[in-house]
């Protein structure tokens, strides 16, 4: 009876307690691991006593009915209210653009579908709620160009990958204006960069962009300070922090040293600070508005990343779980009394929110400047460490005490942990999804598109309890309907295109549910085969995805062809010499099968350049054949390098996210493979919008 009762009270808390693995077969979540999640998602269930009594709080919420404060619906859509009143009451909305109306329920206890798109305060028998109405659709590449069928194309970069005369060491919002310029004037519609999140100020060894503390703010790190305060004030900090000869030894190397670069970039943010405060500066005013903006969230992300150097200073945990009692709590007196001891500490931190939100402001502006329609598209990650700020000010929303992965499949037999905490489904319903809603506005604001990173995560994600095994873990569900409609809403409002990575295990329904909302799915050319070494025809790919050459976790193309991917697993003993010779035996059948389709278009493969270099550029005008309403190309590819960002599987064997190009950005699509390749993306969506008209 126990074991019937667990997998009801994994039921009603989202948990899907029998799922279909990536092979097809299907398997059962244990009930010691069962019991470990839901502890996890705060529904104890150790002993039958436990289950039961986790029933009941979840029955006793149900049968209360409370009125969520925010609800959501469609455009032109009624909204089903029979669960909390009667057929025909009366209510009144109170709309954003100050207008009022009366309305009374149907006959089915249903709000008419008739209010406007955006936030309507809702009036109802003596309570109210939000209703977030929904367009149909996101802002699309379509709206953008203003074109019924677009064939836009971009670049994808790495941010910390480029450089500029006086970087320091690694990539920043400067340099990334030079890029965008670059790119624009070259037809550039788009340039997709890394995700710029929030990490931790205290720990530098800390820098997967994919494991920030904090989604709702930038980092520092990339802040161009010269381009809001002026190069002189950079030049006197960096003389009076004597830091010029350091980041010129930082700025020649070859990877990024995260460790020392980001502390010499920290102790000139630190100097400039300084020399900000201490006099009338003509920035203040905007400084003053930043923060004042920024209201709570801002405040509580400065505190935190104070409270964390404090820690370290000290030698004490920077996990806030690890922290005294008192400290667990924003709103607590103890953390507002070491905020009014460290007034100075936290106002630094806003100092560098400050100017890292401006100079990615230039950026965006830049890039639309330089005549791309879209601009930057932001990149988000599925999650944020469980130990970071964002957890730490919305407890409720995010589950710190889980982690995200993946479970065992063909590819990762051991499964994957990714290190980082997603939201509380529960949690976001009852705060009115204000997590996410601000999530998303922080990562709208200076881009003109969204890629969402494990897109899947909106409809269910693997959970693992912290200290187990990437195996140990179940699928939570998440309200799908809700945050795509807020996603809709937000696109909407902030006019901007939303991409959606859907690789991987992609659950059932969801694709259908992207594609009506203009929500673009991601084909990878690697990746588009019928089976080994079958790659599918143009016309094959579909016209609701972009199209891509490769993705940061992939090898580039030329390492593809070289099997520069192979070669790190061997090097690093990630694989077995049986595996090996498998993998290199699939690579051969698969290089010949790209080979012969690609050869199907006459204009490739003449002349007596490198092959590989031919695999490239022919790949390159095959992408921009397809039906893809935008096709962006890594610059990786389109500068022809065999290193990839990133290999899945490693930390510090392999330098991820250290990589740097050898040009400078101002200059990088002047390399002649690259921009001979950039002329023939053009070239072939042209061609491809021709044919598609």
């Amino acid at each position: 009876m126990s074991d019937e009762r667990l997998e009801q009270l994994a039921g009603q808390a989202g948990l899907a307690v029998h799922w279909t693995d990536a092979n097809g077969r299907p398997q059962r979540v244990s009930d010691d691991v069962l019991g470990k999640v839901l502890a996890g998602l705060g529904h104890p269930a150790g002993s039958p006593e436990q289950i039961e009594a986790s029933l009941r709080e979840l029955a006793e919420v149900q049968q209360k009915g409370h009125l969520p404060p925010l609800l959501t619906v469609d455009y032109g859509q009624p909204l089903d209210l029979s669960r909390h009143f009667a057929a025909n009451t009366a209510l009144q909305v109170y709309q954003e653009d100050g207008a009022t109306l009366d309305l009374t329920l149907d006959e089915q206890a249903r709000l008419p579908g008739l209010l406007p798109v955006g936030y309507q305060d809702v009036r109802i028998d003596g309570q109210h709620f939000t209703l977030a109405v929904a367009p149909l659709r996101c802002y699309s590449v379509g709206d953008a160009l203003g074109q019924e069928t677009p064939r836009a194309w971009g670049l994808g970069v790495q941010l910390y990958s480029i450089r500029r005369p006086g970087d320091g060491g690694f990539g920043d919002t400067q340099a990334l204006e030079m890029l965008a310029r670059s790119a624009g004037e070259r037809g550039a519609d788009a340039l997709a960069i890394s995700p710029m999140h929030a990490m931790f100020s205290s720990d530098n060894h800390r820098y997967s962009p994919y494991s920030p503390s904090s989604r709702l703010f930038l980092n520092s790190l990339y802040a161009a300070p010269g381009t809001l305060l002026g190069e002189r004030a950079v030049r006197v900090a960096i003389e009076r922090a004597q830091l010029a000869e350091e980041l010129q030894r930082l700025e020649a190397m070859p990877l990024v040293d995260w460790p020392l670069a980001a502390a010499a970039k920290q102790r000139l943010l630190k100097t400039l600070y300084e020399d900000f405060r201490s006099g009338d500066h003509p920035l203040n005013p905007d400084f003053a508005s930043f923060r004042h903006a920024g209201g709570e969230a801002l405040e509580n992300h400065c505190r935190f990343e104070a409270l964390q150097a404090d820690c370290a200073t000290r030698g004490q945990p920077q996990d806030w779980r690890q922290w005294p009692k008192d400290w667990h709590d924003p709103r607590s007196p103890a953390i507002a009394e070491f905020a009014a001891q460290h007034q100075s500490d936290i106002e630094y931190y806003a100092f560098c929110q400050w100017l890292v939100a401006r100079s990615l402001e230039r950026a965006q502006n830049a890039a639309t400047s330089s005549g791309m329609q879209i601009g930057l598209v932001a990149d988000l990650a599925v999650g944020a460490d469980g130990a970071g700020s964002q957890a730490w000010s919305r407890q409720d929303e995010l589950l710190s005490a889980l982690t995200v992965g993946a479970p065992p499949d063909i590819l990762n037999r051991a499964g994957q942990s990714w290190g980082i905490s997603a939201f509380a489904p529960e949690g976001l319903v009852r705060n009115g999804f204000r997590a996410f809603i601000e999530m998303l506005r922080a990562n709208f604001a200076h881009a003109g598109g969204l890629r969402i990173d494990h897109i899947m995560g909106l409809q269910r994600l693997w959970v693992i309890p912290l200290g187990s095994s990437p195996g140990e873990g179940a699928y939570l569900q998440y309200p799908v309907d809700d945050l795509l409609r807020l996603l809709t809403l937000e696109s909407h409002r902030h006019q901007a295109i939303v991409l959606g990575e859907d690789l991987g295990t992609v659950p059932e329904g969801l694709r259908e549910k992207l594609a009506p909302r203009q929500i673009l799915g991601m084909r990878v050319l690697l990746f588009e085969q019928h089976h080994t070494g079958h790659f599918k025809h143009v016309l094959e790919w579909p016209d609701d995805a972009l199209a891509t050459s490769t993705t940061h976790d992939l090898p580039t193309l030329n390492g593809w062809w070289h099997a520069r991917d192979i070669d790190w697993n061997h090097k690093l003993t990630l694989i077995d010499s049986h595996t090996e010779h498998q993998w290199r035996e699939t690579r051969e059948q698969e290089r010949r099968g790209l080979r012969h389709l690609l050869g199907q278009d006459s204009a490739n493969f003449q002349g007596e350049a490198h092959e590989a270099d031919q695999l490239i550029d022919a790949s390159v005008r095959f992408i921009g054949h397809t039906r893809a309403p935008l096709v962006l190309l890594p610059l990786e590819d389109a500068l022809g390098v065999d290193e990839q960002p990133n290999l899945p599987g490693t930390i510090d064997s392999h330098p991820n996210w250290r990589r740097r190009f050898h040009g400078q950005a101002a200059q990088l699509l002047d390399d002649i493979d690259a921009a001979r390749r950039l002329e023939l993306l053009a070239h072939a969506r042209q061609q491809a919008s021709e044919r598609d008209r």
